[in-house]
């Protein structure tokens, strides 16, 4: 037994699981725009593979609480089941919020690969530091999505801490994914340099820019005018050298 309790969301999921396999009917007949009807199909494609891991957990919920329902159930399976049941509902959540941000309306640049730039803000030596954790924190994330990080500029602090960093991040859809964390991060810690055990609020703000594409330009040499100009008057022969 599966239960749906995903309302408005559980019919925009429908929809766009009905939109696939219009697409993928439409390219198996040969007709229309081929190109267009693949390009599509692609881009729908982690959507559905989020949806596909939403139902699922959606349908382990529905089993267990058929389950808990039936009386007949002994109560050492029933208490296995309540604890199960409270990790898929985490886990539903999160599935949840994944999909919200894949059914956010696309940016162009969203493909793209990304440059970060990560400054260390008001806290002196404490949010250098945090800003250094803020750089580890996003390279470990880019290792596990399989991505490139390479750091363009790095100024660093004589504690190991980062005052402003600049990293380009390769892969397909790293802006899509790291976009949002553009802005200012604080945390509250006790900071290693604090020797009283005193919290403190440090800060650190995050760049994200789309990485610009290399485009070729050809140029037709008849098309091109050049102007060559000569100075006059005293002191033209050293501008004319120089």
């Amino acid at each position: 037994m599966t239960t749906r309790q995903g309302g408005g969301l559980d019919v925009k999921l429908d929809a766009i699981l009905a939109r696939r396999d219009e697409l993928a009917s439409l390219m198996a007949a040969g007709g229309g725009d081929y190109a267009g009807l693949g390009r599509e199909f692609a881009e729908l494609e982690p959507i559905v593979s989020g949806i596909e891991r939403y139902r699922a957990v959606q349908a382990e919920i529905g089993d267990l609480t058929e389950m808990l329902d039936d009386a007949r159930t002994e109560p050492e399976m029933r208490g296995m089941a309540k604890d199960e049941l409270a990790g898929l509902e985490g886990r539903l959540s999160e599935l949840e919020r994944e999909l919200q941000l894949l059914l956010l309306p696309r940016d162009a640049a969203d493909d793209a690969s990304a440059i970060l730039e990560i400054r260390a803000g008001t806290g002196g030596d404490e949010a250098a530091l945090f800003a250094g954790d803020l750089w580890r924190m996003y390279e470990r994330y880019a290792q596990a999505q399989g991505w490139r990080t390479e750091i363009l500029s790095l100024s660093e602090t004589e504690i190991g801490g980062v005052k402003e960093l600049v990293a380009e991040v390769q892969g397909r859809g790293v802006f899509a994914r790291l976009k949002f964390e553009a802005g200012v991060h604080r945390v509250q810690r006790v900071p290693v340099t604090e020797t009283g055990g005193r919290i403190h609020t440090s800060a650190a703000t995050v760049a994200v820019l789309p990485e610009a594409e290399d485009v070729d330009l050809e140029l037709d040499e008849g098309e091109l005018r050049v102007d060559v100009y000569r100075a006059s008057g005293a002191g033209g022969q050293h501008v004319n050298k120089t």
